[in-house]
């Protein structure tokens, strides 16, 4: 049987307390708020001069904002008269995050009025440019949507949320069986079909040939950022979290072990067996460890034995001591 060498405290709870600490809770705000600063960039300089709705509150805002145009004159003058963006993300996030208080609890909620806050202050900030700072929509739907998928995906890796969709996928995800991925494409097509009903913008008109061309080029252009924020989201996400099993063979495998427990930091298997050629009693190490602290344990394995029997193999995800915890449903599995 293989036995577990328990030395090592958890590092979850490690992690957990961590997180605790005032410096890394400061640094994970920080990095919140500058990462929602090109994500706001994608919006107001690619996706809006190009009139593409795209996926998420973003998306719906957009609409509001192409609908509106030039009916509020006098409350949103440097808007053309359209209800802004940051204005109508903001107010949605807080009707959400009040409902979802009440139902999935405070602590989801906390971060991603922070988030909903930061992103509103960015395309409040930012101007809307007239036009596009990518001349062809099609190249900056893939462009912007790849941009918007990496910048999203460092404030989840950091413990934040923008708001939006994952607001209403969480609350839908706490009272039916539907995953939160599914969710969140459910929500995300059903706001880019919705284009189809928005008018011709007046600096298209006269220029385009045909309103069904262009109301379908403008559905694919939204399906095209949506295909390509979710890409680079959950790239980056499973890179992040993607873990690499080794499985070492040495006869220095008690040396090798404390030092893979002291300098790398992970638990350890000892794997009992026996060599079929030689019939000598042989131990096997099994280690799982992130993909950043690969080159780590080789050294510290090749250091101590050159001779010693490593292979590496992937695993994709690991719940566990360590690694991630298990909440019923990974909103990256649709």
């Amino acid at each position: 049987m293989p036995t577990i060498d328990n030395t090592i405290k958890d590092n979850n709870e490690r992690r957990d307390l961590m997180r605790r600490q005032p410096s890394v809770i400061v640094r994970e705000y920080l990095t919140i708020f500058a990462a929602l600063c090109p994500f706001a960039m994608c919006v107001n300089w690619i996706f809006v001069p190009h009139n593409v709705v795209g996926a998420g509150l973003t998306g719906f805002c957009s609409i509001i904002y192409y609908a509106t145009n030039g009916m509020f004159p006098h409350l949103f003058p440097e808007y053309g008269g359209a209800i802004p963006i940051w204005l109508t993300t903001l107010t949605i996030n807080i009707i959400l995050l009040t409902i979802a208080s009440m139902t999935v609890g405070w602590q989801f909620c906390v971060r991603t009025l922070f988030g909903a806050v930061c992103v509103s202050f960015w395309y409040r900030v930012i101007p809307i440019r007239e036009t596009a700072i990518i001349e062809d929509p099609i190249m900056g739907c893939i462009i912007g949507g790849l941009f918007f998928g990496v910048c999203l995906g460092v404030v989840m890796l950091n413990n934040g949320s923008s708001g939006g969709t994952d607001i209403v996928a969480m609350i839908v995800n706490k009272y039916r069986d539907i995953s939160l991925g599914t969710s969140m494409v459910i929500c995300d097509i059903v706001i880019i079909l919705c284009s189809w009903f928005l008018p011709v913008p007046e600096s298209m008109q006269g220029v385009v040939e045909s309103v069904t061309d262009y109301r379908i080029r403008r559905i694919i252009c939204g399906l095209c950022m949506a295909y390509c924020y979710t890409f680079s989201l959950d790239w980056l996400v499973r890179r992040r979290r993607h873990a690499v099993r080794f499985m070492i063979v040495s006869a220095r495998y008690k040396e090798i072990a404390d030092a893979i427990s002291q300098k790398v930091n992970r638990g350890v298997t000892i794997l009992n067996g026996e060599g079929w050629y030689s019939k000598n009693d042989v131990h096997a190490i099994y280690v799982l460890t992130r993909v950043n602290e690969r080159q780590q344990l080789y050294r510290t394995v090749f250091s101590i034995d050159p001779d010693a029997l490593v292979t590496e193999t992937d695993a994709t995800v690991v719940y566990g001591r360590g690694f991630d915890r298990w909440k019923g449903t990974n909103k990256f599995l649709v």
